[in-house]
Order: C-alpha cells, then structure tokens, then sequence
C-alpha cells in the first residue's frame, strides 16, 4: 500500500539530517506495517496531480496556523475534500489534523491555554496513551459528524474520527525524545515559556505510546482501503 504524505512544513534544518525531517520520521513510525512512501512538499505548493496517486495520504505537522494566509492552505483544504469524498484513507497529524477539521467546517485557533510541548497524557476512550506533543492551536469546534476520539484537560479534542475514511491526532507520535529535545533548543527558547521547556525537558522518556497509535494508524489505512475498494 502507498501512502503519500503530504508535507506542509520542515524540521528545523539542524534536525533534517539527524533526526530527520518529517517524511522520514513518519516512514520510521509506520516502519514494518507494509507501507511504501511517496512525500509532496505542498507547503512548497508541490501537489500531487491526483488524489489517486496514492492510496492513502497523511498530513504532516507545520509551524504555520491554519488559520493563516498561505498559498498551499485552499488547495490542501481542497485535497483533503475530495480525497475523503472518494474514499480513500486520510490521516492527519498535529497541523494535519487542524486542516482537515478546517477543511471539513471545523474550527481552529490559538489556545488561550497556551503550549503543550512534550509528553502529555490522553485519554483514547478509556485508554490513557502518552505521546510527545507541540503545539499552541488547537481544534477548538470539529465538524459536523466528527467524532471526539480523544482528550485530557488541556485539549478537548485530541484525535477525531470521520467516518471510515478519516482519522487525526493532535500530538505527534513521530516525534521521538531527541526530536523534542531539538526542538526546544532550535524552536523554543524566546517563543515557549521557559517554564514548560524545563517540564518538557524533565519529562523526556515519558512519552511511551508511539508504537500503539503507529498501529492504529497502519490499521486506520488498511480498513479505508479495503473498505473503499468493497462493491457497493
């Protein structure tokens, strides 16, 4: 199965090497699960010609808002649309799943709340997960039909689902410990409260969970295909 992603931001460019930038981090999350990778840099305004070109597509993370004035913003709103318009598998994380809420007549804004940076704990239906996060926005109203997949205190909407088609998460499971640790000292300082940089860093290794929602994703892929390719 081909899964295209579809990159709307890079790493910091000390991390694009090591760790890596994000189409790699992805390939290494969903690594073993059968997958082949193609990756647009749509923040570029680099699109695949179709929504066929892949099986199924995964938004990755950004520092841009949403909300904010970019050319790659509509035409992504625009793939996102169509791909689940024709069933196939989308799957967006971090600013890939404020986009797809967005495109979908959700809204998106930057919290009042402020940042989560680094491990946070959420609750997926009754199962406490935790995963490395970064961000300040948030899906403040989902779309008419999505469904609250997962939240903790600070955000009420941490992963939604649409349909058999859709599935996003807010955190960023693809992001490792030295990912973060990178962050903080490349995207940080002077941007997020020290005081949370400090939490964060303290709290490196605590994010445990990245392989069960890198399994939920692999099966959230594989379901929407089949299901789509199904006689109706």
């Amino acid at each position: 199965m081909k899964i295209g992603i579809l990159q709307t931001g890079q790493a910091p460019e000390p991390l694009r090497a090591t760790p890596g930038d994000y189409p790699v981090l992805f390939e290494r999350l969903l690594d073993g699960q059968g997958f082949t990778f193609r990756s647009w840099l749509v923040e570029a305004m680099e699109f695949p010609a179709s929504i066929l070109d892949a099986d199924g597509w995964l938004i990755t993370g950004s520092r841009h808002g949403a909300y904010e004035d970019h050319p790659f913003i509509p035409p992504l709103e625009q793939f996102v649309r169509d791909a689940l318009a024709a069933h196939l598998p989308v799957v967006g994380i971090c600013f890939g799943h404020q986009i797809m809420a967005q495109a979908l007549g959700g809204k998106v804004e930057k919290f009042a709340g402020g940042w989560a940076v680094g491990a946070q704990e959420y609750d997926f239906g009754g199962r406490s997960l935790t995963l490395n996060a970064w961000h300040q926005d948030q899906v403040i109203t989902p779309p008419d039909g999505a469904q609250t997949l997962a939240r903790n205190d600070f955000c009420a909407h941490a992963a939604l689902g649409y349909g058999a088609n859709g599935f996003s998460v807010q955190a960023h499971p693809e992001f490792g410990d030295d990912f973060i640790a990178g962050l903080i000292e490349t995207r940080g300082r002077g941007l997020v409260p020290a005081h949370l940089l400090d939490e964060a860093q303290a709290h490196l290794g605590a994010a445990r969970d990245a392989d069960v929602v890198a399994r939920m994703i692999g099966a959230h892929f594989r379901q929407a295909a089949e299901a789509g390719t199904e006689p109706s």
